[in-house]
């Protein structure tokens, strides 16, 4: 991998971004942070300094051998693809498309996420992302009263998860399609916020419950 780094690249990022970046990609590939270290061609206790001080500002070369040992680039690992759209790389010569069985699509859907939630209103279809949970098998996303996501209740709705590999142009999609339900038991509302992950990253009191009633689940998968 061949990259230029800029000063902007390097010194433009958010305190803290570079290393839940690097976590976080390490992690995405099973990598140990010693496995990590050595294809990077740096001692672990380096390495931990980078994931855990907010403060820390490898130079260049580090950041290429990071870049490089995880798969990524540099203007990914320093942030600077923040605030653009995701899927800006070149298609790959020969890329694979694959459809996803149904087990495949649910262990990526996982417990949790952000998904995008296609809801039926009257002007048109409208999509908005929603944190989800995944709970014994069902899932499940809340939302404030009168909001869009909300007006899915008791509507055939779609909902898309996706994850994109910017530096190999790769990635896979799972499509969910079925009713949402609100859920009105309170006891079962409380049920599903004491085992929710994390509460809905916009904030605000969201203390509408909605189940997705899947009658279909597909998914598919390009490869390199």
């Amino acid at each position: 991998m061949t990259e230029q780094v800029s000063s902007h690249a390097v010194v433009g990022r958010s305190v803290g971004d570079l290393g839940r970046r690097i976590t976080q990609r390490r992690t995405e590939l099973g990598l140990t942070r010693q496995e990590t270290a050595a294809r990077a061609g740096v001692a672990p206790a380096y390495l931990q300094y980078l994931e855990e001080q907010p403060t820390a500002s490898p130079g260049a070369g580090t950041l290429l051998r990071l870049a490089e040992a995880l798969k990524t680039t540099v203007w990914h690992l320093t942030g600077g693809d923040t605030e653009l759209p995701p899927g800006l790389g070149r298609a790959a010569r020969t890329p694979r498309f694959t459809e996803l069985t149904d087990a495949e699509c649910r262990a990526l859907l996982s417990t949790h996420g952000v998904g995008r939630l296609a809801v039926p209103t009257a002007p048109g279809p409208v999509v908005v992302p929603v944190n989800y949970s995944v709970i014994d098998g069902e899932l499940v996303f809340r939302a404030a009263p009168g909001t869009t996501p909300s007006q899915a209740a008791g509507h055939q709705v779609a909902f898309e998860v996706d994850r994109i590999d910017e530096a190999f142009s790769e990635g896979w999609s799972v499509l969910v399609r079925g009713r949402a339900r609100a859920v009105t038991d309170p006891d079962e509302a409380r049920r599903l916020a004491e085992r929710a992950y994390s509460t809905p990253w916009a904030g605000g009191r969201r203390d509408l419950w909605l189940r997705i009633e899947s009658a279909a689940v597909t998914g598919r998968r390009i490869t390199v």
